[in-house]
């Protein structure tokens, strides 16, 4: 019978997923948000891969455009798989272009926006990430383990409600991993079973006295079902498909594929044999996978073409392996430094508190003491090899610690260890009757066990930090960005068709451009009379990223001298955008009056809120010495003034600002 601490409800004997009672309401309401905030939309730019490693991909194949392919896609040494981006976001847009006539002629707009361009992909994304919700609430059901507390604290905590959402590898990472320990659990509890009753019918096999009663025991354990391959085609598979997806999700597969192979090791029916022939078995079932996925990099590349393989024209160097091209890539330190160097500790110290704040300081501290009890040589405080618990916090620590190897180090790298975390130390977080630590002796559960009010201030603030940082990284972080291009999209679909418009930009992220639909340049088009063309290009994008404000001035007047000799000579009218933080606005009109520019006009077009660049932090200028006792004596009232005005000073600053400017002779 199993406890009553399983069931949401008595109606809900069965564990159906899609149950609504007051128990489970709060998990439907984060999922809900989760939903939500998809069509809000989110306006927060995390990492620029978000758009460029899949969206502007899958765009310019879907599309007649002009897209900015990155140097992961690069031919002559691509680094990344081409088939995720196409599954994840090129099914959207195949999905979009089918009903964008039918919006078009019945409710007389566009699915070709940059919202619905957002959208689409992001709600894939989104019904994929429940993938990880179902395979979690699988798992507690497999290890007899209280699901709703998990479920909640799992749906609740920002990674899934914002990160999981994003055309990210790491997202499409988490979702594996998710199937991968979700397998691997259940065939760990069925080979537990199996090998229990497989190793007391072999001691009562040995101690019968007679050949009859032999040959019950035998026919009763060859009746047992087969344990030891399970799943082995499904677990190489997904394998294979994580690594070419992301090479570091070896890190992630390392453990759950290390206890799949030890399952019911050192027991009387299990021995080394099995565990060579599982993985022997593993290795062989991925191998059709890899070649497949060989292959179809291969032809999307253009190393194989099919009319090679038609005449069998074919070499090695017809093949690109790009998971052997990334850890190649990122071997070199110098590759490395091009995205930034940071210390080993980087995802211990900082990553694991930010993207699982107390999960992840429990983590860390748990492991930490069972570390001290191994070192002590007290065996009996860890738990066993083979427990669930093992699985779940080597799941935690390997990749962590695996990936710390690199001195490239970002939050979202980790974030499926999510799952774990959650299944190992939510109830910490959530009151549940069915509540396990990992430590196994009694003194050491009783001392662990998080009493009541310890668990509300944890719950405060796993609550107040997961809403904080879901607004930061949803709406704020670079948050001026998609604003920008939903705004330079209605421009160029406004504009007078020879109008060239240059942007300009600093201290932002790079703008999306398959968002846009720029126009196709790099094709040649055959026109009704059989004459060819190509496109001229009419957007010029110019990102200066952290560059001095002297470098991006003095780019800005050069580009403007060049447009009006355009001007004069061909008649090609042109405008001018230059998109910068307002916490940098302040330095550029400072250079701009200091070299008393008249031939230019600076119109304020836009301001987009909130917005804040990390790599350009608003600044403070309360000029603190106001509070000294002198001030305060002379003037009460300018003390308060000062103060007020420099505090919207300040929140101005979290601002994107976004400027035309003009030659002053233009207009």
């Amino acid at each position: 019978m199993q406890p009553l601490s399983l069931f949401c409800c008595s109606k809900n004997d069965n564990h159906k997923i899609l149950h609504f009672c007051s128990k489970r309401a709060l998990y439907w309401l984060f999922a809900t948000l989760r939903l939500v905030l998809v069509f809000v939309p989110q306006t927060g730019y995390i990492h620029p891969d978000e758009f460029f490693q899949f969206i502007e991909v899958a765009a310019g194949d879907s599309f007649d455009i002009d897209v900015y392919k990155p140097w992961e896609f690069n031919i002559t040494f691509p680094v990344r798989n081409s088939l995720f981006p196409q599954l994840c976001v090129r099914i959207p847009y195949f999905i979009l272009a089918g009903l964008n006539p039918y919006c078009e002629y019945f409710f007389g707009f566009s699915l070709k926006t940059p919202y619905f361009l957002i959208l689409f992909p992001r709600l894939m994304m989104t019904i994929l990430s429940f993938t990880s919700d179902y395979c979690l609430y699988k798992i507690c059901l497999i290890f007899r383990r209280s699901y709703i507390d998990r479920l909640t604290v799992f749906a609740s905590s920002y990674v899934m409600l914002i990160y999981s959402t994003r055309t990210f590898s790491n997202a499409v990472e988490m979702i594996l991993t998710s199937v991968l320990l979700y397998h691997v659990s259940r065939c760990m509890e069925l080979s537990n079973k199996v090998v229990l009753q497989s190793d007391y019918l072999a001691d009562k096999y040995y101690r019968a006295k007679t050949g009859v009663e032999r040959t019950k025991i035998y026919k009763l354990r060859m009746s047992l079902p087969p344990h030891s391959l399970n799943d082995c085609l499904l677990l190489a598979t997904i394998t294979v498909f994580g690594i070419f997806n992301r090479p570091t999700f070896l890190a992630f597969s390392f453990a759950p594929i290390f206890f799949w192979l030890h399952r019911g090791l050192g027991s009387k029916s299990v021995g080394f044999l099995d565990f060579h022939i599982r993985m022997l078995t593993f290795i062989c079932f991925g191998i059709p996978t890899v070649i497949g996925l060989i292959l179809y990099d291969s032809l999307y590349f253009g190393y194989l073409t099919m009319a090679e393989i038609g005449k069998f024209e074919i070499s090695m160097n017809n093949f690109v392996v790009t998971p052997f091209n990334f850890l190649k890539y990122n071997s070199i330190t110098d590759n490395l430094k091009n995205h930034g160097i940071h210390p080993c500790f980087l995802h211990v110290a900082v990553n694991v508190p930010l993207l699982f704040n107390v999960l992840g300081i429990i983590g860390i501290i748990t492991f930490g003491r069972m570390l001290n009890s191994g070192l002590r040589g007290r065996w009996l405080e860890l738990p066993r090899i083979q427990n669930v618990e093992s699985f779940m916090v080597a799941s935690f620590i390997i990749p962590i610690a695996m990936l710390s190897i690199f001195p490239h180090q970002e939050p979202r790298f980790i974030i499926p260890v999510l799952i774990p975390l959650v299944f190992l130390f939510a109830h910490w977080i959530k009151n549940s009757s069915n509540s396990n630590v990992v430590n196994i002796t009694e003194r050491r559960k009783a001392n662990d066990k998080p009493n009541k009010n310890y668990k509300i201030g944890l719950k405060g603030v796993w609550y107040i930090s997961n809403i904080i940082l879901a607004l930061f990284y949803g709406f704020v972080h670079q948050g001026g960005v998609l604003p920008l291009t939903f705004h330079l999209s209605r421009e160029l679909k406004a504009k007078p068709y020879l109008t060239h418009i240059h942007y300009f930009s600093s201290y932002i992220y790079p703008l999306p451009t398959g968002l846009l639909h720029l126009r196709n340049t790099k094709k040649t088009y055959i026109s009704n009379s059989g004459h060819k063309y190509v496109l001229t290009k009419d957007f010029f994008i110019h990102e200066f990223g952290s560059e001095s404000v002297r470098s991006i001035y003095n780019n800005i007047t050069a580009t403007i001298e060049k447009c009006e000799e355009n001007l004069l000579v061909k008649q090609i009218p042109y405008r001018l955008y230059y998109a910068l933080p307002y916490s940098f606005y302040n330095e550029f009109t400072s250079l701009v009056f200091y070299n008393e520019t008249k031939s230019l006009k600076f119109n304020l077009v836009k301001i987009i809120y909130p917005h804040i660049s990390i790599e350009k932090l608003p600044l403070s200028n309360i000029q603190w010495n106001y509070l000294s006792l002198r001030t305060l004596e002379n003037s009460t009232f300018n003390f308060a003034e000062n103060l007020s005005n420099n505090i919207i000073n300040f929140l101005k600053q979290f601002t994107l600002v976004l400027l035309q400017i003009e030659h002053i002779n233009n207009r």
